[in-house]
């Protein structure tokens, strides 16, 4: 055996969204029905957020806009296929999507900041040194007319139809 086996149960996340045919007060229902689900099957729901209705990128199912449900729970590897099997025959449920993630943390930040980027509005003027053209020697001119000699006879042919 190895000696550094966890005992813990897996920590998941899981997204789901609800159709609009349901009013805000219809939705509450169905998101304790799932957690029920999770609690029923020994799993503890950790963190529940609703983010609300919001407008799907693509219509799904003839539906264009969702009410957006998020859950963080812990739940034993052998029950979590009972899970994802009785939230697929839920007709309420749109779309579901379960990951495995790291337990959230009180240290943890709930959102990633991200450092601001400077747009070329916001960054200082820099002085900008101006490059001349180089001047055109005589062989660049007449590399360019025999480049449109060659140019004119590919064009003329009939080989090319």
């Amino acid at each position: 055996m190895a000696k550094t086996k966890k005992t813990d149960t897996p920590h998941y996340e899981m997204l789901h969204i609800i159709s609009n045919k349901f009013s805000e007060d219809e939705v509450k229902p169905i998101v304790e029905k799932i957690n029920a689900l999770i609690t029923g099957n020994e799993g503890v729901v950790t963190y529940s957020e609703n983010w609300g209705k919001k407008k799907l990128a693509y219509p799904i199912k003839g539906f264009t806009y969702g009410y957006y449900n998020y859950v963080e729970f812990d739940l034993a590897g052998a029950n979590l296929a009972k899970v994802e099997r009785n939230i697929r025959m839920m007709s309420e449920i749109l779309r579901h999507q379960i990951i495995r993630r790291e337990v959230r943390t009180i240290d943890m930040p709930a959102k990633i900041e991200r450092p601001e980027v400077k747009t070329e509005k916001e960054k200082p003027a820099e002085k900008k040194v101006e490059e001349k053209p180089a001047k055109k020697s005589a062989k660049d001119k007449t590399d360019l007319k025999d480049l449109d000699e060659k140019l004119d006879k590919i064009l003329e042919t009939n080989d090319l139809l």
